[in-house]
């Protein structure tokens, strides 16, 4: 049954996908604001397929520490779902993200439209050095932006090098980084085709001042998204077993 209901799954989330794509179209002609606001279509739409055809739900914990705008949301990767789901959560965000996705047909126009900053990684220092530019220019206008400080998406339980990026903007935007952790990778994994039912949970921690020392910084970043993304991720597993041991009942 877990089979089937995933299969569903996927096949919904393509033909959504491409469907919200194409619907949310003509919207371009507006400006970003407009297609951005009907573009929410698409993530409220996957949740509905979550819920209903997998089992998943999601919650989202600490919503009162997030500052007055603009700020860095500096979020724990390890799934496609907090991808579609962050923009419901901070208003207006602009994503960094890997250059390539900008290649995709229809998507990558509207990661240009809304302003999202692409990093090309083959590029080092000098895309280093773009980043920031493009960070100050939209913390400038009032929008906040979220950035995966590992830079890829991980394991549960699991964390790789936070890169030099996250400290980068940190330091140049002079704004408050609000650290983030979750479970989403327990319930939706990197490139997994089943989907175990389950609550996701986001929890948005205790903003960072800005204009700390670097590697004050980091060591409270990394501690904060670090020990609670790994404490969601083990009661996350715990749940994931009884939810399957309660539909091998069924």
């Amino acid at each position: 049954m877990l089979i089937l209901r995933s299969a569903l799954f996927n096949l919904f989330f393509y033909f959504w996908t491409a469907f919200s794509l194409v619907i949310v179209l003509p919207t371009m002609l507006l400006g970003w604001r407009v297609c951005y606001i009907c573009g929410r279509l698409w993530p409220w739409g996957l949740l509905i397929g979550l819920r209903l055809l997998v089992g998943i739900k999601y919650r989202v914990e600490g919503l009162e520490n997030l500052p007055p705008e603009p700020y860095l949301f500096a979020s724990k990767h390890q799934s496609t779902w907090e991808t579609a789901v962050f923009p419901l959560i901070v208003p207006c965000p602009v994503f960094v993200l890997k250059k390539e996705l900008l290649s995709i047909p229809l998507f990558g126009w509207y990661l240009r439209l809304f302003g999202d900053i692409a990093i090309d990684r083959t590029k080092g220092a000098s895309a280093l050095k773009a980043m920031v530019k493009a960070g100050k220019q939209r913390a400038a206008e009032g929008r906040s932006i979220i950035i995966y400080p590992e830079g890829t998406r991980t394991m549960p339980g699991q964390s790789q090098p936070y890169l030099p990026g996250v400290a980068a903007l940190y330091q140049a935007v002079n704004l408050p980084v609000v650290p983030v952790a979750l479970n989403s990778g327990c319930f939706w994994r990197r490139h997994a085709f089943i989907k175990y039912p389950g609550t996701i949970v986001v929890r948005i921690l205790p903003p960072i001042p800005p204009a700390l020392p670097r590697k004050v910084f980091m060591a409270q970043l990394v501690d904060a998204i670090e020990t609670h993304s790994k404490q969601l991720a083990q009661n996350a597993n715990v749940r994931r077993a009884d939810a399957l041991a309660d539909e091998a009942r069924g």
